[in-house]
């Protein structure tokens, strides 16, 4: 088969589309020929060599993909060859063909094309798992989400998923054309981060309370700012560190408001962890998605070949939604 190699690290003329040996579905995967994938950021981080695949994931770029099932592992059941589906992956989401572990197979969702199906997974399990799971946790209607970067991939579905629970969503984002796309989407306080201040402006659409619960994709340089807008009992859940790693934590502040800080990934989390996930957002993103309450928010679409003009626009931010490589 062929899939998007790198063979040094570097910008995205590093990746290149190479012959490579063909995938085998092993004990409990599916062998899965591709028709979409979808770009994200870690990928741009594999890309530059700061992000490796954890260890036995396939050494390609891609953390999502959709296609049809050519082939069952030993041991699988609950699907056929022939069905249509989009997988959440450790890697190998840029090629023709991936092996995929059965518990990380979603079926296309009802009203959703085969190739838009591909931006999906990531975004639903990343935000289903920090948002809306865990006892005592979990966004509950009237609360208040703050979403970091809500033009994003994960900040198009954060926003929807929310609204969809009736919970009150507040956005950052850079500019008036993507807070006017989010609020498309239904988020109801839109933060222009180049010219506001997300902690005054938060507190003041909730009456000086704050945010219940932070999506953050930015990490050490919103650190303490995001200790600021969360309201008494707030949780911040940290997934990206475009901000930087390292900040100064005032446990003070934190104890004050009984709050909590987790950080998350969701790429090298066990097996059994990523079935359950996966499952979860079965049981309740995709009747979302099928009544239309919930869509995948696509930008545009590249042949995988050219995979390396979609990471330019990645990494340009240019983008609202989610990014494809398609067959």
């Amino acid at each position: 088969m062929q899939a998007i190699t790198i063979p040094q690290p570097g910008g995205p003329e590093a990746l290149v589309w190479a012959d490579v040996p063909d995938p085998v579905a092993a004990e409990g995967e599916v062998l899965v020929e591709v028709a979409a994938g979808a770009v994200n950021r870690a990928d741009v981080l594999q890309r530059q060599g700061f992000y490796d695949p954890p260890p036995g994931a396939s050494r390609y770029p891609g953390l999502e993909c959709s296609g049809r099932i050519v082939a069952l592992g030993p041991g699988v059941s609950g699907w056929s060859v022939g069905d249509e589906v989009c997988a959440l992956l450790s890697g190998g989401g840029y090629a023709e063909r991936v092996a995929v572990p059965a518990g990380q197979l979603l079926p296309v969702p009802a009203g959703v094309d085969l190739v838009s199906a591909a931006a999906l997974p990531e975004v639903a399990c990343t935000v289903w798992s920090n948002v809306f799971m865990g006892p005592g946790k979990h966004l509950r209607a009237g609360e208040t989400l703050l979403v970091h970067g809500g033009s994003s991939g994960i900040g198009t579905m954060a926003i929807q998923l929310a609204k969809a629970i009736g919970a009150r969503v507040a956005v950052t984002a850079g500019g008036p054309e993507k807070l006017a796309r989010c609020a498309e989407l239904g988020a109801d306080v839109l933060i222009d981060y180049r010219e506001q201040d997300f902690v005054t402006e938060v507190r003041g659409a909730t009456g000086g309370a704050g945010a219940d619960v932070i999506l953050d994709i930015i990490g050490a340089k919103y650190l303490a700012r995001n200790v600021d807008a969360l309201a008494i009992g707030g949780r911040l859940a940290v997934i990206g560190l475009q901000g930087g790693a390292k900040a100064e934590l005032n446990l003070g502040a934190l104890l004050s408001k009984r709050a909590s800080v987790s950080a998350t990934s969701l790429r090298a989390r066990p097996l059994e962890e990523k079935a359950a996930i996966v499952a979860a957002v079965r049981e309740h993103v995709w009747p979302l998605i099928a009544d239309g309450r919930v869509r995948p928010v696509v930008h545009a679409a590249y042949p995988m070949r050219e995979a390396a003009e979609a990471h330019r626009v990645m990494e340009s931010s240019a983008h609202v939604g989610k990014l494809l490589l398609t067959r």
